[in-house]
């Protein structure tokens, strides 16, 4: 029960970073995500902290957490991360799209 709460948290943060401000270059598309030199992060725990300073350190203007068997849409958007993770929110893949 406590886990699913947590997740839940996590998704409403995903929600709320994704509705933020973003810059001028982000709003003309200019800019792209980018995990390449992120990937060192994979097996780390997730916490709101972490998701803010991946996000930054991407250039991301949205980000989302995939929890297991958590639905996600299909549509590509380059400017947003994707951090999946396991049951014990430990994250597995760091993508953009």
């Amino acid at each position: 029960m406590r886990f699913s709460h947590h997740l839940a948290s996590l998704a409403v943060i995903a929600l709320l970073a994704g509705c933020s401000s973003q810059d001028p270059a982000q709003q003309t598309g200019q800019r792209e995500c980018n995990v390449d030199k992120l990937q060192d992060l994979l097996g780390q725990t997730i916490n709101v902290r972490l998701v803010e300073q991946i996000q930054q350190q991407a250039g991301a203007g949205q980000v989302r957490v995939l929890a297991p068997r958590s639905p996600a849409t299909m549509d590509y958007n380059p400017q947003r991360l994707n951090i999946d993770i396991d049951d014990a929110e430990a994250i597995l893949r760091l993508t953009c799209g």
